[in-house]
């Protein structure tokens, strides 16, 4: 694996410098990117030491899993073992948008992105660089840039701040991302039931399975 990144400050690119962020994820790295919510840890799902690295920089507990975005529908077979109707119906009323879904995961899948190991948390991002990127790279497991329990990063400059190179390779510089975080729920029951309030109302969600 490519360490080129293992000294320093965290690299800041502009988003049309997808090929650098391709390569850096190609290579195992974590790299921060600009979202619809807020700024992000994203690595490729098929580089297992990338995602427990996301982990080691956040801190973030092995019991919550890893999110997982794509760029266009068809990705969501790549990360669901199978998608409920309910799933279906709320991603074809409110992605691209602030809308997970947690769905069954795929068995090879599920124990990498932590959690109970038998479901994931599926979105399309209403952003266009991280769709772009997600349709060259595949689905890529993101959660918000900070160290667990502390409050997210809204600025490249603050992921800079906050991590250092051997943690986080490359800053992708989206200008400021301070969004509310998505709405999550839970499609492996029926009905589905809401774990997480947030940007899309769930009186709106309730209204999209109907």
């Amino acid at each position: 694996m490519n360490r080129w990144w293992a000294v320093g400050e965290p690299v800041v690119v502009a988003e049309g410098d997808l090929d650098r962020v391709e390569s850096a994820l190609a290579d195992g790295a974590v790299v921060a990117i600009p979202t619809d919510t807020v700024y992000g840890l994203a690595a490729r799902l098929d580089r297992p030491g990338a995602l427990g690295a996301v982990f080691a920089a956040k801190g973030r507990p092995p019991g919550l899993a890893l999110p997982v975005l794509i760029g266009r529908w068809s990705q969501a077979g790549q990360v669901a073992g199978r998608l409920p109707r309910s799933a279906s119906l709320l991603a074809a009323r409110f992605w691209p948008g602030a809308l997970t879904v947690v769905v069954p995961a795929r068995p090879e899948l599920g124990p990498l992105l932590g959690g109970d190991g038998r479901t994931a948390g599926l979105r399309q991002p209403d952003h266009p660089f991280v769709r772009a990127l997600c349709r060259r790279v595949g689905p890529v497991a993101c959660t918000s840039a900070n160290r667990h329990g502390e409050p997210p990063c809204v600025t490249a400059a603050e992921v800079v701040r906050t991590f250092a190179a051997d943690q986080v390779a490359l800053v992708v510089d989206g200008g400021r991302c301070e969004g509310a975080p998505s709405t999550a729920d839970d499609c492996t029951t029926s009905p589905p039931v809401c774990v997480r309030a947030g940007r899309v109302p769930w009186s709106w969600v309730e209204a999209g399975l109907r």
